[in-house]
């Protein structure tokens, strides 16, 4: 999934090895992307004879809902939240302290 964030546009499964440094078989590969459209984590359109990918989300929005799958999941979401913001460092505590702040200026919703 890297690959394909840090792309700008669709990439083939020959791109993304090359984006990998060739580390991995080129089947390891197309099998991967093709698990990913699978999971529906990828998109992917003909391009010739193969496939070519980009995400479906932006990194951020799955970093964001994984986030929120993890809170949801049952247990103490405080003590979760607590660990978190704990392991922060301070100019991250810093951004989190004034996107909270905005936060709070919307108007509530209903």
């Amino acid at each position: 999934m890297a690959a394909l964030w840090s792309s700008k546009s669709q990439l083939t499964p020959g791109e993304v090895q090359s984006a990998l440094g060739r580390k991995l078989a080129y089947t390891t590969v197309m099998t991967t992307l093709a698990r990913l459209h699978a999971k529906g984590m990828a998109d992917r359109v003909k391009f010739g004879r193969a496939y070519a990918y980009s995400p479906v989300k932006r990194w951020d929005e799955h970093a964001a809902q994984a986030m929120s799958k993890v809170l949801s999941g049952g247990g103490d979401k405080a003590a979760v939240l607590t660990h978190f913001v704990e392991s922060l460092a301070p100019q991250e505590e810093a951004l989190l302290r004034r996107l909270l702040d905005r936060g709070e200026k919307r108007p509530s919703q209903p």
